[in-house]
Parts: C-alpha cells; sequence; structure tokens
C-alpha cells in the first residue's frame, strides 16, 4: 500500500471480527516499533505482546473503560502494551559523548522516553493498516497500573503508555465519535509567524 493512502486510511478501529492473525503479521506489526527514533539511540522502550486468549483476558481487567462502550474490541487477536524506561535515557545521556553525568531531568525540556515509545506506538499503528487490518491506542488509566505491572510483572521503572489492540476490523464500526471535525491546516500550521495561517491541504 502507497504510505499517502496508509495515512489516509489511518483510524483507530474498536471493533474486530474474531478472526486470528497469522504469525508473520504479529511479527511485522510488533517489529515495525523496533524501527522507531529514539534519542541517542536510547531506545528506552520494551513492549508486552499479548496473543495467548488467557493473557488478553487478564489484560481487559485493566482497560474497562476501553470495553464498556464498544466489548467488540476484545476481539483484537493482538495487544502490545508499549512501555517508556526513563532511566535508559538518563543513563545514556550521562555517558562520555553526552556528558549529562548529573542525569538532570531538568535537561529535557519533553519527555523524550514517552515521545519515543509514542512514535514506536504509532509505527506499529501504520503498518497495521499496511497489513489491512485495525488498530486502536487506549490508555491504562492511572488507578490500574500498580495492579496492571503485578499481574504481568512488569517492573516499576517501565511506564506504560499505552496499549495498540490490532485485528480485522468488523463491517459495523461504531459512529465517530466527531462532534469536532478534523481540524484544518490553515487552523493549527502557522506560515513563518504565529497566526499566518498556512494553506489548507
Amino acid at each position: 500500500m502507497e504510505f499517502s493512502e496508509v495515512m489516509r486510511q489511518r483510524r483507530m478501529v474498536r471493533r474486530y471480527t474474531t478472526q486470528p492473525l497469522e504469525r508473520e503479521v504479529i511479527d511485522r506489526v510488533v517489529s515495525a516499533a523496533l524501527r522507531a527514533p529514539s534519542a541517542g539511540y536510547s531506545q528506552g522502550w520494551a513492549f508486552l505482546v499479548l496473543t495467548g486468549e488467557a493473557d488478553r483476558e487478564r489484560f481487559w481487567n485493566y482497560a474497562p473503560h476501553a470495553h464498556r462502550a464498544n466489548p467488540e474490541i476484545q476481539n483484537a487477536p493482538l495487544i502490545v502494551i508499549a512501555m517508556s524506561h526513563k532511566n535508559a535515557y538518563l543513563d545514556r545521556y550521562a555517558q562520555a559523548d553526552k556528558g549529562w553525568t548529573d542525569r538532570d531531568q531538568a535537561r529535557w525540556p519533553a519527555p523524550y522516553w514517552h515521545i519515543d515509545t509514542g512514535m514506536a506506538a504509532f509505527a506499529m499503528l501504520l503498518t497495521a493498516v499496511d497489513e489491512g487490518l485495525g488498530a486502536c491506542l487506549l490508555a491504562i488509566m492511572p488507578h490500574h497500573l500498580d495492579a496492571f505491572r503485578d499481574e504481568f510483572g512488569v517492573p516499576h521503572e517501565y511506564d506504560p503508555i499505552g496499549a495498540i489492540t490490532v485485528g480485522y476490523r468488523a463491517d459495523e464500526q461504531p459512529p465517530a465519535r466527531l462532534a469536532h471535525r478534523r481540524r484544518g491546516a490553515a487552523e493549527v500550521v502557522h506560515d513563518g509567524s504565529w497566526g499566518r495561517p498556512w494553506h489548507d491541504v
């Protein structure tokens, strides 16, 4: 599929069929995350891949909000929880070629451990579309995080930034919850100076 078509078709899909995924497809989706950029090549991320039915059922205890409105999201045969690891970045940038030996987080005006893991998650979302699948990124709410870590043995220094569900789209999808339309370039892109709108594309 052409990349422009992948971008055009990308949507958050919340209803799936029960059709399983081939192992090769799962491998391609997960492997895409490892190609995402990372600051200093820190690669401060980890991915918990759930393909077994029992493991996937366990997961939904920690994201009940996601399936109340759309129970068919639980049909997704693949769930990948993307997690960031802040210390991997602080350690990497304390090395001689970077020199931030104080490990001061103030040196990071944006938390690249979360940003890079988010880009890895987006790589999986796009790869799913390229494979002819649907995918959705959903949150694990803060009050469920400790129990989630305990259930799956996730070290506490890893922060889940979201879970990606992947599967074959059900024919009927929920109506877009868009009381809001997608904002155009003229509203959000500024040409040379703030307030000078970019032309719509």
